[in-house]
């Protein structure tokens, strides 16, 4: 009867895990895309030009990149279960400073805010999860949370759009509140504690990395507006780049440090990473571009926007699926190589078709392509980046590979946009459409040289990866690294 009493407690406690931590991960993915159909009606209300929404999409992006390996570090040094609420607290917090924003700068704070409250949730879910699941189920409950986050990647511009169009575009961040302040205290009635079993914290490379990235995206920015040549701009790329220098070399030297350089050591890892970068770099800058033109040239409502868009986001859903078990069977490197080029291609397609007054069935193809190829990356690189670690070095191979994903976004963002200021602008359907195409052109480029670099990754089975050859005994070739 004790037994049977237990294996209930259990299986109740592994329900609410995977409840909690499923609609925690949406909440956080949600609000990568949920903002992009909602940015028109933004710089409507609260003015501001292309630079301010560019840090409203890149400030939630950057600082959830650059301090989500220092999340999971805070939760194994101070508890799981305790960051995991506070991270939903500041989140929760943050979204409601940001629905109440006076401005642009409050709203770009507040933004910001969100991000280290994502940051310290998003890699705490699957840590949570993984302990409360038993082994066994472990499999069906990460499949409900990947869905979880699926979903939100996909239904996130047609969120946002339909919630600006039929309430206003405070509410894509109101909508946060209710969800995070009920998962706080279930939280903590219904999750277990736990601590990780390296509580160091890297702070001086938390602080390295956080400094160069934003002096690289500030002088993106920046540089229409300033100058390419002008002191601030060139003060952010130099410094920028002289912190990343200082963050790598710190890194090979830290007793523990929040990314193992040693890690790089292993072609297919390094490639894998850069692919990922340029994957996200091309997709998210040409999303945040494109949103903008159904709204502002195509004259459809934020919600039409938003439908318009599914043909890409919610593709991975149906195509992903298929594409893992593809890679199963023929290995993740050509799945995932096929996948960026059909986005190089699809990106392609879009430059060459879109007009002033193009119809939307002329750019439907584009959107099919770009959708399919992104379903044909996510789920086998994910697979290409386990296959590279030891199987204890998963979690920061996982937690480094989102991180330099959402990165890639960030500098995405304010690439293609400054290719776009350069070109064009907001003025008239004509003007908008001459910044679009070269951005687009941009975007096709990085992508197809992510899709270059992906072939450059050797097609080796897991089995015979650096794990299996130092179970064996031996120095693999390329030394193991994670993502």
């Amino acid at each position: 009867m004790k037994q049977q009493r237990k294996q209930r407690v259990r299986g109740g406690s592994a329900v609410w895990a995977v409840a909690i931590t499923s609609v925690a991960g949406f909440i956080t993915a949600l609000d990568n895309l949920i903002v992009t159909t909602a940015l028109p009606s933004i710089r409507e209300d609260l003015g501001g030009g292309l630079e301010d929404l560019e840090w409203t999409v890149s400030a939630y992006t950057l600082t959830f990149a650059v301090l989500l390996m220092f999340g999971a570090s805070l939760g194994d040094r101070f508890g799981r279960r305790r960051l995991f609420a506070i991270g939903l607290g500041i989140f929760t917090a943050a979204s409601a400073a940001a629905a109440l924003a006076p401005g642009m700068n409050e709203l770009i704070a507040a933004r910001a805010v969100q991000g280290v409250g994502a940051a310290i949730v998003t890699p705490l879910t699957l840590t949570l999860l993984s302990a409360a699941v038993p082994a066994e189920r472990r499999g069906a409950a990460l499949g409900v949370w990947g869905a979880a986050s699926g979903i939100a990647v996909a239904t996130g511009p047609l969120i946002g759009g339909t919630l600006t169009e039929h309430l206003s575009w405070q509410w894509i961040f109101w909508v946060n509140v209710p969800l995070g302040l009920a998962l706080i205290p279930l939280a903590l009635l219904r999750l277990n504690e736990s601590h990780g079993p390296n509580p160091s914290l890297d702070l001086v490379g938390t602080v390295l990395a956080s400094g160069g990235l934003f002096g690289i995206v500030y002088a993106l920015i920046r540089g229409n507006i300033d100058g390419w040549t002008s002191t601030p701009v060139l003060g952010g790329f130099f410094a920028g780049t002289a912190l990343l220098v200082a963050f790598v070399l710190w890194e090979q030297r830290a007793k523990h440090p929040m990314l193992p350089m040693r890690l790089f050591r292993h072609r297919s890892f390094s490639a894998i990473n850069a692919a990922s970068l340029l994957m996200l770099l091309g997709m998210f800058g040409s999303v945040f571009l494109l949103s903008q033109y159904l709204q502002t040239v195509g004259g459809y409502s934020p919600m039409e926007a938003g439908v318009r868009m599914l043909p890409w986001t919610a593709m991975p859903m149906i195509v992903g699926p298929l594409a893992g078990a593809l890679s199963d069977r023929i290995g993740g490197q050509p799945v995932v190589a096929v996948g960026m080029a059909l986005n190089a291609v699809g990106l392609g397609l879009w430059a060459l078709a879109v007009e002033p007054d193009v119809s939307y069935t002329s750019l439907l193809p584009a959107l099919i392509v770009c959708g399919t190829g992104m379903g044909m990356f996510f789920a086998p690189s994910a697979n290409l980046v386990m296959s590279t670690v030891r199987p204890e070095e998963e979690g920061i191979a996982s937690g480094a590979n989102n991180a330099i994903r959402e990165v890639g976004g960030a500098i995405g963002v304010a690439s293609l946009a400054a290719v776009f200021s350069a070109q064009g602008g907001y003025e008239s359907a004509t003007r908008f459409v001459d910044g679009l195409v070269p951005a687009l052109w941009t975007g096709a480029g990085a992508v197809a040289l992510a899709a270059a670099l992906a072939l450059l990754m050797p097609r080796q089975p897991k089995a015979d990866g650096p794990a299996a050859d130092l179970a064996a005994g031996g120095a693999p070739a390329d030394a193991a690294v994670a993502t």
